[in-house]
């Protein structure tokens, strides 16, 4: 972050709200030229400050709003052991997101499903096939209060 400027950090924060606005908005938002804003843009896309722009979805609206957080912990910490797991749990389409963790477990995942039964096809056909399970424990978020896509920068 040491390379960022003002101007920089004004700009990636205006995209993390609203990434598709046109260079000339965001130009005008952050008080720059539009030619200057757009060579600052590229650079920072080239730098690997920005890593795409996408679509954020609805979840309910695409029958995805069951939030489950699933708490792993493996057998084993070789490498090996670690390895199979992230690669095998990286192929399931309804993990959001897998993290290896400190604590009293290894991995958490976040797993969206359409509603409970769906998440029970979901532990049936993957999370009880991963490599090196020893103990797994599900909980069903009942409400997000808030979520932010936005770094704090």
């Amino acid at each position: 972050m040491a390379d960022l400027d003002d101007m920089d950090i004004r700009i990636l924060n205006n995209l993390q709200r609203r990434g598709r606005m046109s260079n000339a908005e965001l130009a005008e938002r952050v008080h720059l030229s539009q030619s200057a804003c757009h060579r600052r843009v590229q650079r920072l896309e080239a730098d690997g400050y920005i890593r795409d722009y996408v679509a954020l979805l609805n979840a309910r609206q695409v029958g995805r709003s069951t939030t489950v957080f699933v708490e792993i912990t493996l057998s084993g910490q070789a490498d090996e052991v670690l390895e199979a797991f992230e690669t095998a749990v990286a192929r399931i389409p309804d993990v959001l997101e897998c993290h290896l963790m400190a604590g009293s477990f290894d991995y958490l995942l976040k797993i969206v499903a359409r509603d409970s039964e769906d998440f029970a096809r979901i532990h049936r056909q993957y999370l009880t096939r991963l490599p090196g399970v020893a103990q797994m424990h599900s909980s069903f978020a009942l409400k997000t209060v808030f979520k932010t896509t936005a770094l704090p920068i």
